[in-house]
């Protein structure tokens, strides 16, 4: 028995919710097959599994169809392990459509069997020169050619329109004790979600315009405008009063130039700035870059990610990169930290299945406080420095069965006061591809120092915009909630599951231990410990592809409280349960 789980039936418990969840995931997702879907922003944001050129009209000349493959792979810069984007892809298309080699490209992508996305791209080659006669409704008046506006040599804009509609429900929210876990949090107002069941919906529309221009052959200028309304009502986390707001998006511009030398090799520059969404690697750091909830309502559809302010700029060379990074969050303004981060960061792949990075993020400006253990305030986020390494590796394709693994650590320091904090990760798992159901299983520890009380040097690690999604940094669906990431050891084992083309399963299994029984700068009501175990959680994604345009996404998650945090609501917490749905619509 994991020390903590005092309750005699926690175990049954916990295992009679996960078959539960298992059986009504099955019910839900039998009825039907779909092959591809849309993937851009929040959930939707996968990695690219794998990248495939096909040429629907090839030559007699292989050795030409190889030489256009591979020019337009290193051309277009997608690489396996790159989050998708797809104003990225249109852009890339839109100005690789001018070469004279080809008379058009499209593409499309599907769920691969790694968990990501398979994109391929499928070229016709030009067969002499020739107008080109371009699409896009203001040009042929084809309403089959929305969301795209405009692509004629080079110039591409497209129209975005986005819609999202959400249940959450939860049973005894906080462990039933939202006046002890809330106790001071400023985003409450009325009543929030606690003892019994409570629910609310909420959702989100995001509207705008994208668009690339040619200034030269090898100068491109993008950028792109939209707004975003969003949605409450119910008894949600932190309050019960209906809201609405509206504010812009996205907004911002930039400009990418480069060349591709005789043996293909890209060198490629691309810079940006403005209201724009930031993710540093794979969230560990940088990710959660504007808030949600209180007066801007759709608090879990997670409907705004743009920072006020993000300056971008990357040097690439053909799959290593490098990329210098400003970012403003857009925070709540009832907690804003008025946080301001810059850094450094390098990725390179040098060899298959292999990549290695490391960051440098630094606090220019912030109010978010540290405090010792005495509770008094020691210093702010301004001067902080981190230094982070970390790599992955998948000796097989991701369609082909075989290991996988992946490592992060990371220290922190500060400029003006005595600080070492330290963080990382260690994962490994396989996949059974070539199975029933395509399964995979994998485990991973993460770890999050905490500050010891004993030494005079500040250990507790910081955060800052961590998170993601559920198979990121957003670690637990309700515990996350209690304790993020920090002063804390996760012990996590995720699985994976394709009963269908089109439906992804990921369950998951969680143990939340803490480093430190001192958790000052954590939950108030967590501030010490009497034990060093948080508490437990199994929970279920679903996941239904249904279209290019729809996508269904649900969970259900059950968290037992452990010694720690009964122990510090006087023996009275309550198991939690939360489960949600979403529909959205993508244009």
């Amino acid at each position: 028995m994991i020390p903590g789980m005092k309750q005699s039936g926690a175990w049954y418990r916990f295992a009679l919710l996960l078959l539960t969840a298992l059986f009504a995931v099955t019910l839900i997702v039998s009825p039907s097959r779909a092959q591809s879907y849309g993937a851009d922003q929040g959930f939707l944001s996968l990695p690219i599994e794998t990248v495939d050129i096909v040429i629907t009209n090839p030559s007699g000349d292989q050795a030409y169809n190889a030489k256009v493959i591979d020019g337009l792979r290193r051309y277009l810069a997608f690489y396996p392990g790159d989050l998708f984007s797809e104003n990225r892809a249109a852009f890339a298309i839109a100005r690789a459509r001018r070469s004279p080699d080809l008379a058009g490209i499209t593409y499309d992508y599907a769920l691969g069997r790694g968990g990501g996305l398979a994109v391929t791209f499928r070229i016709t080659l030009a067969e002499g020169a020739g107008a080109e006669r371009g699409r896009g409704y203001l040009l042929t008046s084809d309403k089959s050619d929305l969301p795209v506006l405009y692509d004629l040599d080079g110039t591409y804009v497209r129209a975005k329109f986005e819609a999202l509609s959400l249940y959450y429900g939860n049973g005894n929210a906080w462990y039933g004790k939202p006046e002890d876990m809330l106790a001071g949090n400023p985003l409450v107002q009325g009543e929030p979600a606690g003892e019994g069941y409570s629910d609310w919906l909420e959702g989100y529309a995001h509207y705008g315009l994208y668009g690339i221009t040619p200034l030269t052959d090898n100068f491109y200028v993008y950028g792109g405008l939209s707004g975003l309304s969003s949605g409450s009502t119910g008894r949600e986390l932190f309050t019960d009063e209906t809201r609405g707001y509206t504010y812009f998006e996205d907004a911002y511009a930039g400009f990418i130039t480069g060349k591709t030398d005789e043996k293909g090799n890209r060198l490629a520059f691309n810079a940006s700035a403005g209201r724009q969404r930031f993710t540093l690697a794979n969230a560990f750091l940088i990710a959660n870059t504007a808030g949600n909830g209180d007066e801007r309502a759709a608090l879990q559809a997670n409907a705004r990610w743009s920072a006020d302010m993000v300056a971008l700029a990357q040097l690439s060379y053909n799959s290593t990169r490098l990329e210098a990074f400003y970012v403003d969050p857009d925070e709540l303004p009832a907690v804003d930290s008025k946080t301001k981060l810059a850094g450094l960061n390098v990725e390179a792949r040098p060899v298959d299945g292999l990549l290695v990075a490391s960051s440098y993020v630094t606090g220019l400006e912030s109010e978010y406080g540290y405090f010792g253990p005495t509770g008094s305030q020691i210093g702010t986020r301004e001067g902080l420095n981190v230094f982070d390494a970390r790599f992955t590796y998948r000796p097989n394709l991701p369609s082909e069965p075989g290991p996988f693994l992946g490592a992060e650590a990371a220290v922190q320091t500060h400029r003006d006061i005595d600080m070492f904090a330290t963080a990382g990760y260690a994962e490994i798992g396989y996949s059974f591809t070539d199975a029933a159901w395509s399964p995979a299983i994998s485990y991973r520890l993460g770890y999050f120092s905490g500050d010891d009380p004993d030494t005079d040097t500040y250990e507790r690690w910081d955060p800052l915009l961590s998170g993601g999604n559920g198979e990121q940094w957003v670690q637990g669906a309700n515990h996350f909630k209690v304790v993020q990431d920090s002063n804390v050891i996760a012990h996590r084992i995720q699985g994976r599951l394709r009963p269908l083309p089109a439906v992804e399963l990921v369950p998951q299994l969680w143990v939340f231990q803490a480093d430190s029984l001192n958790n000052i700068g954590g939950n108030p009501a967590l501030s010490f410990l009497s034990d060093d175990v948080y508490g437990y959680e199994a929970n279920m994604t679903v996941k239904w592809f249904a279209s290019r345009n729809w996508y269904v996404h649900g969970h259900v998650a059950y968290t037992v409280p452990g010694e720690a945090a009964d122990d510090a609501l006087d023996g009275e917490a309550e198991d939690w349960l939360s489960v949600m749905l979403f529909v959205r619509y993508a244009l």
